[in-house]
């Protein structure tokens, strides 16, 4: 992926591990500051930008992600195709095209912004709390998956009839019931009204 300036400041050239910083956002969405990832989510959470991105296939179905077992926050856990913040300075659809071949290996198709979320949900497992102003997208997937194992633990294509079945078996993310509904208008935009979205 191209370096820009908010990524190469947030990248380290001596091999040491920076610090994540997040951009705080007021409830417009204005930038107020930063904050590091993890302060930002600690109980009761600090306002801050974020992303969401769903991403089909060529027959209509949601690539879903179930989350690594080693992350800090709702591991283990299936959720939308990607989701993640932007550096400070960094555009949510530069940061969604990013995090997307980070942790998938593929660039996305067709990414399209889907509008804003607000929520505030707490995990109960890891007591931290998606406090967030969410910029929405959604695209296609036109290539192979590379998924990166630290940060995906499996895939799965699904149509809307097998994401509510699967939804009903297994626990996903606290925040993917509330991204989904609200990326929809965009979803079905894409899919078409036969898709069931």
């Amino acid at each position: 992926m191209p370096t820009t300036p908010a990524t190469a400041a947030n990248s380290s050239s001596n091999g040491t591990v920076p610090s994540i910083m997040l951009e705080l956002v007021d409830e417009d969405g204005t930038t107020i500051g930063t904050a590091e990832k993890l302060a930002a989510h600690q109980a009761p959470g600090q306002l801050h930008r974020a992303f969401s991105v769903f991403l089909f296939d060529e027959e209509g179905r949601l690539l879903l992600q179930r989350r690594a077992l080693g992350k800090y926050h709702s591991p283990g856990v299936w959720s939308n195709t990607c989701c993640g913040h932007p550096y400070p300075g960094e555009a949510p659809f530069a940061a969604a095209a990013r995090r997307v071949h980070e942790e998938l290996g593929v660039s996305p198709s067709l990414l399209a912004e889907a509008g804003t979320v607000r929520y505030n949900h707490p995990d109960p497992e890891s007591g931290l709390v998606e406090q967030e102003y969410n910029h929405l997208f959604v695209g296609m997937v036109q290539a192979p998956l590379r998924p990166d194992p630290s940060e995906v633990e499996e895939t799965a294509f699904v149509t809307a009839r097998e994401l509510a079945e699967r939804h009903e078996a297994a626990p996903f993310s606290a925040w993917f019931m509330t991204v989904l509904g609200a990326a929809r208008p965009a979803i079905k935009e894409l899919t078409g009204e036969t898709g069931g979205w």
